[in-house]
């Protein structure tokens, strides 16, 4: 609980407000693009992370559209080993907090596993309060709501922007609702279970590679960033639709 204007609230008040842009929907196929992260202690925020992730890959015109994120940019953005474990060690024991957040913690834990780190963590939805308490709106996406609660956004879908309007719009909900369930708007355990996936095996780039050239294609993403099981789709795919090398 803290407390405002000598009022105790329904809001915790240490967390992380977190969130990503990424390449896609899918944390088993996709890549990190953008991560933004606000620390809150004691209801203030005390610290920022923002930073843009090399995925390794090309951005799709639709994903470049979306965020404002393309190619040439992703390409000055830290690799995805540093930035995960730099955000790791900023969020300490801390709670998550975002809209959807289990979507941004998947991809998040799936490139921690991957790299043999732990990350466990609690978390608040802002998306699973707006849809307790305001089931009279038409949508419940985070740009809708901030336009219902007039919170203002610079950068819509940029990382840093889309954290700072989830924990503002967890402040309005609390202040529109103050009696609701505090359970409503505690942290709850984040279930998301991932295997770890091991880098590409040399097996299977150079075989990888082969078939580049036999069938004279190109790939929108880096063979050395893949994963086993990435690699293992991509070599499938591309027997699936031109053969395999003909000896």
């Amino acid at each position: 609980m803290i407390q405002q204007n000598g009022e105790h609230t329904i809001m915790i008040k240490n967390y992380i407000a977190l969130d990503l842009e990424t390449t896609g929907l899918h944390p088993s196929e996709d890549r990190i693009l953008e991560i933004g992260a606000v620390k809150v202690v004691n209801g203030e925020i005390t610290d920022r992370y923002e930073t843009l992730v090399n995925p390794g890959m090309a951005i799709s015109p639709r994903i470049q559209e979306l965020t404002g994120i393309n190619d040439a940019m992703a390409a000055t953005g830290k690799d995805t080993k540093t930035a995960i474990t730099e955000l790791l060690e900023f969020c300490e024991e801390l709670p998550l907090l975002g809209h959807n957040i289990l979507f941004d913690y998947s991809f998040v834990k799936k490139n921690a596993v991957n790299l043999g780190l732990t990350f466990e963590k609690d978390g608040v939805d802002t998306l699973k309060i707006a849809r307790a308490l305001r089931p009279d709106l038409e949508h419940k996406n985070l740009p809708y709501l901030c336009a219902y609660y007039k919170i203002e956004q610079e950068r819509a879908h940029r990382a840093s922007d889309d954290a700072c309007a989830a924990m503002e719009l967890y402040r309005r909900l609390a202040m529109e609702f103050p009696d609701s369930p505090e359970e409503l708007f505690a942290p709850k355990p984040l279930i998301c279970k991932v295997k770890k996936q091991g880098p590409i095996t040399p097996a299977q780039k150079g075989y990888l590679n082969d078939l580049i050239k036999y069938h004279k294609i190109s790939l929108s993403v880096q063979i050395d960033t893949l994963t086993k099981n990435e690699a293992s789709r991509i070599i499938d795919k591309i027997i699936s639709e031109h053969g395999r090398i003909l000896r």
